[in-house]
């Protein structure tokens, strides 16, 4: 039996703009914890090799103390690494790849950014690689499987970055074609596939491991590595995904009418608050009092989640006349409060925000007055 490890899109060097510094350094540092993860997932399962496939990194740009954070970090694995550049680390002249020579690892690594076969476990095994040497490829890179020749004892392993034809959706099939019968025409025990960021079987002995930790808001199962078994030439592939990931990435929407407790409701069954970056989006209408307390119940959450991304264009504020009465007002306060109203409920007046938020300050200043009063 041959056991080894598939992972890719490690994306070491993302800068996650967008985000705080504070959160962004945490983020950066985490891709380093996950090949770490991976390395030790490696290592604990007797692997025998563990395969790359493809952007390592996110760029050939990457900083020296980032290549050698990497290197250390899957030096927990003793087995060998082989590491295929992918769409963000081309083996182009200078990159990430011509530089890596030149750093202190105690990691076994082999890069393979040359389509050549790589015998290993003393010839029972063969990776044929497809390295790209630019960032898109209009050709698939992986046609030379089909003539590379191997022993009939041996297990054969396909390692490739690109966009299986026919079976991603059109937006992830823009470059680096990869024929979904690939490992049928190359007779591969195995097609170890890099780029999309989900774990996924794509067709027939043919993976996609995804990142390691995610690194957007997805929905196609990041945050896995696989552990490939295959007792030998021709043999179904086992295959178990394995978590490695730190980080929940979750996109939300609520749907509110009346109650603002439905945030808590939605966010109180995060498993893990404290490690969940949030990307919400809230919907619904909502009184002043309730919008208040909406407010209220967001300031509390914001401390509790790694990261909250609000959109909350499609709540309206709906006050009622127990909001109205609250605030108080009489005479030309209180016109001014019934024409704020008015424009809040029209949703052509182009002020209709601004009103509302008028409305929500002027009833919040009234609560806060009434109970330093009281």
């Amino acid at each position: 039996m041959i056991r080894f490890l598939h992972t890719a899109d490690w994306q070491i060097g993302k800068p996650f703009g967008g985000y705080p510094e504070e959160t962004r350094a945490e983020l950066r540092a985490e891709r380093f914890n996950a090949v770490r993860r991976v390395a030790a997932l490696a290592e604990a399962r007797g692997a025998a090799f563990a395969v790359v496939a493809g952007d390592a990194f996110d760029g050939n740009t990457v900083s020296d103390r980032d290549i050698q954070r990497t290197l250390d970090a899957m030096s927990g694995f003793t087995g060998t690494w082989i590491m295929l550049p992918g769409n963000h680390d081309p083996a182009v002249s200078v990159s990430v790849w011509s530089r890596l020579a030149r750093f202190d690892t105690r990691a076994r690594v082999i890069v393979a950014d040359r389509p050549e076969p790589i015998e290993l476990c003393e010839g029972r095994a063969v990776v044929l690689p497809a390295p790209l040497l630019r960032h898109h490829e209009g050709a698939d890179l992986t046609e030379w499987f089909d003539a590379a020749v191997s022993s009939s004892h041996v297990v054969r392993v396909g390692l490739a970055h690109g966009a299986v034809a026919n079976r991603l959706p059109a937006a992830a099939e823009s470059g680096n074609p990869i024929a979904d019968d690939r490992a049928d025409r190359a007779r591969l025990d195995y097609l170890a596939l890099g780029d999309w960021h989900g774990f996924l079987e794509i067709a027939p002995r043919t993976f996609y491991s995804g990142t390691p930790e995610a690194d957007r808001y997805p929905a196609n199962e990041p945050g896995f590595a696989a552990l490939v078994d295959i007792d030998g030439p021709g043999a179904s592939p086992r295959v178990e995904r394995v978590r490695t990931a730190r980080f929940e990435w979750c996109a939300m929407a609520i749907d509110i009418h009346g109650d603002a407790g439905a945030l808590d409701h939605a966010l109180a069954a995060l498993p893990a608050p404290g490690e969940t970056l949030v990307d919400l989006t809230l919907r619904g209408t909502l009184s002043l009092r309730e919008r208040i307390a909406l407010d209220e119940a967001l300031a509390n959450w914001q401390p509790r989640l790694f990261d909250l991304r609000l959109r909350d264009d499609g709540l309206l504020d709906e006050p009622d006349e127990e909001d109205l009465d609250r605030i108080d007002a009489a005479g030309f306060v209180r016109t001014a409060v019934d024409r704020l109203r008015a424009k809040a409920a029209s949703r052509e007046d182009p002020e209709r925000a601004a009103a509302a938020l008028a409305l929500r300050m002027m009833f919040a200043e009234h609560a806060r007055l009434g109970r330093r009063e009281g």
